[in-house]
């Protein structure tokens, strides 16, 4: 019988000498059984072998009547202790799964007790193989090419990989079985495309594809898993023009870079990422922000270099259809009212029009039917920190606002022209 744990094992002498253990276990494979060779018989010739990664040939205790006392008050949590009396050491285990830990104590207290062998679930005390006793490996880090390994996979223990400047032109498949992934870092490569299954690393926080040949980001993967685990993206300096709609789907997300790009709009409803506290979009072709942007509560936000219209409330886009369509009038009564709605209700294009509706200043929503202009928002009410948007030192953007009629958008010219003279 065989049992994966950390173990520390500590002799009782030490303290008359004045030492201590170190207080921390080795990872370490326990065997209950008997020697090659040993002849079968009674549990005399019963040994517990301890084997580590420094020594895996192992270290052998005589189990029958040599076991002075068993501490299991912990045995639920993986951890328990065997006091043997010659030598004079405690065996203390952690780290172990509770159900094995409870079945190989048991085996060790009937050996112990003189049980027939045969009743025992023995194993051959053979040195361990360097897998059992090595602490499984949790990060990798590679930035050669000559370095990214070819022919063998990847520890399925990982959670930390960064595979930089390897000239990856694609996510490699051994990558995306990495289901216990915590931060991904594909840096410095050539990648232009993102395989939908990197949905599937359920516990991915991180990922960081800066300086890739990406030109867009799979709406896919915003509905995937990544929704309740990533938290930070980076996406700098590569070719992407846009986002998907979907993108706001990824509402954990605190960190997200943009910087570098082709962008020339920012998503729809940026609003909905309400746990965001650091976002950079420098060097894009914005020209300027979608309205959802003020529900945004930053810490840091950095927007240098982008190409911003100077903003003219005077001169509307004007997109009313007067009357109203049935389509529009619909739409607006569903959000209004905030009736539920879904692809088993409705068409899912109308669905998808639904999602994306205009708010008005007034609250209402609107469709296709709508009055937009741009104003000037300083960018101190949405972030704590803010860098200079251009080398004039001004901290402030245009902004797209929406209007659901003709009268809402008297209501803000009067209120502007006052304010301004």
């Amino acid at each position: 019988m065989r049992l994966q744990c950390e173990v520390e094992v500590i002799s009782r002498l030490l303290p008359t000498c004045g030492l201590r253990g170190r207080g921390r276990g080795t990872r370490a494979l326990l065997s209950l059984g008997r020697p090659p060779g040993r002849a079968q018989g009674g549990g005399s010739g019963i040994y517990l072998m301890v084997c580590t990664a420094r020594d895996r040939v192992g270290a052998r205790y005589k189990v029958q009547e040599n076991i002075e006392r068993f501490f299991t008050r912990f045995v639920e949590e993986g951890k328990a202790t065997v006091r043997l009396r010659e030598p004079a050491v405690d065996v203390c285990l952690s780290k172990a799964n509770a159900s094995n830990l409870k079945n190989f104590l048991s085996a060790v207290r009937l050996a112990h007790q003189g049980t027939d062998a045969g009743a025992l679930p023995l194993s051959a005390l053979v040195p361990a193989k360097t897998s059992e006793v090595e602490k499984p490996k949790a990060k990798m880090i590679i930035t050669s090419r000559r370095d990214y390994p070819l022919t063998k996979n990847f520890p399925y223990s990982l959670e930390h990989l960064q595979a930089s400047y390897c000239k990856l032109a694609r996510i490699d498949t051994r990558v995306l079985c990495l289901k216990k992934l915590r931060k991904l870092d594909l840096s410095h490569n050539h990648i232009k495309q993102l395989p939908a299954t990197i949905g599937d690393l359920t516990c991915l926080q991180e990922l960081n594809l800066h300086d890739n040949h990406l030109e867009s980001f799979s709406g896919a993967l915003c509905n995937s898993t990544l929704q309740k685990s990533l938290q930070f993206l980076d996406l700098s300096q590569n070719k992407m023009k846009a986002l998907p709609i979907q993108f706001c789907q990824l509402r954990e997300l605190v960190n997200l870079k943009l910087d570098d790009n082709e962008l020339i709009r920012l998503p729809f409803k940026i609003g909905q990422l309400d746990h965001l506290r650091f976002l950079s979009a420098a060097r894009n072709k914005l020209p300027f922000l979608p309205s959802d942007f003020r529900k945004l509560c930053l810490e840091n936000l950095d927007l240098f270099g982008n190409p911003f219209e100077q903003p003219n409330p005077l001169v509307p886009n004007i997109q009313l259809k007067i009357p109203l369509t049935l389509v529009e009038c619909a739409a607006r009564a569903t959000l209004n009212y905030r009736i539920p709605f879904g692809c088993h209700l409705l068409p899912s294009h109308l669905c998808e029009d639904l999602e994306v509706a205009k708010t008005c200043q007034c609250g209402s929503a609107c469709l296709s039917s709508f009055i937009q202009i741009t104003v000037t928002m300083n960018l101190h009410h949405v972030a704590h920190t803010v860098v200079l948007v251009d080398n004039m030192g001004g901290t402030e953007a245009p902004i797209i606002c929406y209007f659901c009629s003709l009268a809402c958008y008297s209501q803000f010219l009067d209120r502007y022209l006052q304010s301004n003279g």
